[in-house]
């Protein structure tokens, strides 16, 4: 039988994996047969970021993956497709950027809250990263700074880059230095753009924005992990347009929402869910502004689990 040899998974297109030894050699791999149905609950069973075993006969093709060592974290959201069964995105960082543009196209602060409610819920540090800055009026600078004020005051680093002009890319730089990291957002945001500009021996595809929808078009078609010259590994993955939980229990949502969880303590009761409990601290810091209403009313859609008019909740 054949020696197995340990590695990471640096590419996944469904059912073949690009693995990389620790002496930087790349093997194309499969899963073993078996290995597809044991104990796995989620899409992808085997995702970038993972340290894996495998055997490699000289006279196959590929090799086989037979073990995935035990992740330090993963990041996962709702298939799609199968409302009950997650998809892994990247599994053992150190930390997640999340890209977002106020404007070419907009990110919506419900894609943002859900995001880092699921990237809080799996204790990954998360950062937010607002991109295109160059392509900015006045009028979306002023709302750059309000949404940078509200995750700041929270606790979240946020930095403002451009990857045409280069601001703020050293300093993206100093946060991925020596961590294996995560690029998320939404389609059409400029993750690829910017992973160029931090690294002009890479050049990945870069698709441009849908006039009629504002929105992007994908042009990450699978997770990749690239290692970048100053010392950093990113994981690309492919734009998302929305971002599915995995289901929640209605008490443990707003542990997930730092500032709320800061404040359950004071509540009257501690399975309080923030909705209609009385004595509740969350509700009287949201009637004193000490709370965002956004991040409020996105709580309130996630531990609803449906989509809320924003203005039918301001009736309420």
């Amino acid at each position: 039988m054949s020696e197995k040899l340990k590695g990471t998974v640096v590419k996944s297109t469904g059912n073949l994996y690009r693995v990389r030894t620790s002496n930087n050699q790349i093997i194309d791999c499969k899963l073993r047969g078996k290995f597809r149905i044991h104990g796995i609950k989620t899409t992808n069973p085997v995702v970038v970021g993972d340290y894996v075993l495998f055997i490699k006969d000289p006279q196959q093709a590929y090799g086989l993956i037979t073990d995935i060592e035990n992740r330090k974290n993963y990041i996962t959201r709702k298939s799609t497709n199968l409302s009950h069964i997650s998809h892994i995105l990247a599994a053992n960082l150190d930390c997640v950027f999340l890209i977002v543009t106020i404007d070419f196209p907009q990110t919506p602060l419900g894609f943002v809250d859900r995001f880092l409610t699921a990237t809080e819920s799996f204790r990954i540090k998360s950062i937010l990263i607002f991109n295109k800055i160059d392509l900015y009026t006045e009028e979306n600078l002023l709302q750059l700074e309000e949404w940078k004020s509200m995750y700041e005051k929270i606790g979240y680093t946020c930095l403002s880059v451009s990857a045409v002009t280069h601001e703020g890319l050293d300093d993206l730089k100093n946060l991925m230095k020596n961590k294996v990291s995560f690029f998320g957002g939404q389609s059409g945001v400029g993750k690829s753009t910017l992973i160029n500009a931090l690294d002009s021996s890479l050049n990945l595809s870069v698709g441009d924005i849908s006039d009629y929808y504002k929105k992007g078009r994908h042009t990450t078609t699978f997770a990749e992990m690239f290692e970048l010259s100053f010392g950093a590994q990113i994981i690309d993955s492919p734009g998302i347009r929305e971002f599915g939980l995995i289901q929640y229990e209605k008490e443990e949502v707003s542990h997930y929402f730092p500032e709320m969880l800061r404040l359950l303590p004071q509540c009257k009761f501690n399975n309080c869910t923030h909705t209609h409990e009385p004595q509740c601290a969350v509700k009287e810091a949201l009637e004193k502004g000490e709370i965002s209403k956004s991040r409020y009313f996105n709580y309130i859609s996630i531990i609803e689990n449906e989509d809320i008019d924003l203005k039918d909740w301001m009736l309420r």
